[in-house]
């Protein structure tokens, strides 16, 4: 997760005069999402990127502008439209970029309460209109928006919601095989990743460096950690005693996706000790098994490279279950 919002307060909080830049619409192919910011300071110090390098330089000569001015900006970087404002992007593509001083416009109660619900894992909306010069904070109303995780203007075309969630957070248990595959490409697409398994010789810092490990029973250790909305369950241990228990707490949260690793035999077996245990058909149904996308995987390497891809099709296109 980008830190920007917790650089911006601390920076003004030191003392310095502070913008927030951020891109909030984009053509062609611009080389960074809606949503990316910059942070720039009244010496010209910045943080972050809106471009990648293309516009920053022009970008932070317009904040140290609207933080003497007092005022925002709403800024076009295009190489195309000859109205846009006069900087080529190396790409070709085309981005907005709307420049915030802090104090003055984004003030620092509104920014403190932002960095506070990042920080208790709570998704909140910034949502702003440059045009009337509004600003909100909305915990609930952008739903679609919060799922896939994508900010933008609204269909007014003068509102723009600024998607701030959580980390992605993978709970992996069972520190096997597939699971040496999965956690470094779950880190390296921006998942913060906890691999629990009690057998101490499997979740071993040799085998998995650099990775979070907890040593608990999987319930003991779920109920510590908890489970949210942009929370994955991955579960590998093929063994009901450790996988069930786990299974259980992840159907009663709200995770955005179940896999249990097993063959169809086995995913039938543990759908009757669950029916059993009392959940209903349509919780089950969030569970996706056998775990992964059908790619003809075959060794745990390319096993893990399909569970990576069903955890992400899951997350940016919905679907509780793999019948959907």
């Amino acid at each position: 997760m980008d830190m920007m919002p917790e650089v911006a307060l601390e920076w003004f909080r030191a003392g310095r005069k502070v913008a927030l830049a951020t891109v909030v619409e984009t053509w062609g192919s611009a080389p960074r999402r809606v949503g990316a910011q910059l942070v720039v300071d009244g010496e010209a110090q910045m943080m972050g990127s809106v471009s990648g390098g293309c516009v920053e330089g022009a970008v932070v000569v317009e904040a140290l502008e609207a933080m003497e001015e007092g005022a925002s900006r709403l800024l076009e970087f295009g190489i195309s439209d000859g109205d846009a404002f006069a900087v080529g992007l190396a790409c070709g593509g085309t981005i907005r970029v709307l420049v915030e001083p802090i104090g003055s416009v984004l003030t620092e109660e509104m920014l403190a309460a932002l960095v506070d619900a990042r920080a208790a894992r709570r998704p909140i909306a910034y949502v702003v209109n440059p045009q009337m010069n509004t600003r909100d904070l909305a915990f609930e109303g952008h739903d679609a928006r919060f799922r896939k995780d994508r900010s933008g203007f609204e269909e007014d075309g003068e509102t723009f919601v600024a998607i701030h969630n959580p980390p992605l957070r993978l709970i992996c248990v069972g520190a096997v095989h597939i699971a040496q595959g999965l956690v470094p490409m779950a880190r390296a697409v921006g998942y913060d990743v906890t691999v629990i398994d009690p057998r101490e010789s499997f979740a071993s810092p040799e085998r998995f460096p650099e990775t979070d490990l907890m040593h608990d029973w999987p319930d003991e250790a779920v109920a510590t950690l908890g489970m949210d909305a942009r929370t994955a369950l991955v579960l590998l241990t093929h063994d009901p005693k450790l996988d069930d228990p786990a299974l259980m707490a992840g159907l009663s949260a709200e995770c955005f996706y179940i896999g249990a690793l097993g063959s169809t035999r086995t995913h039938a077996k543990r759908l009757q000790r669950l029916t059993e245990a009392g959940f209903t058909q349509a919780q089950m149904d969030r569970i996706h098994g056998p775990i992964g996308l059908d790619i003809g995987a075959a060794s745990p390497a390319e096993i893990a490279v399909s569970i990576m891809a069903e955890m992400t099709q899951v997350l940016r296109i919905g679907g509780l279950g793999p019948s959907e």
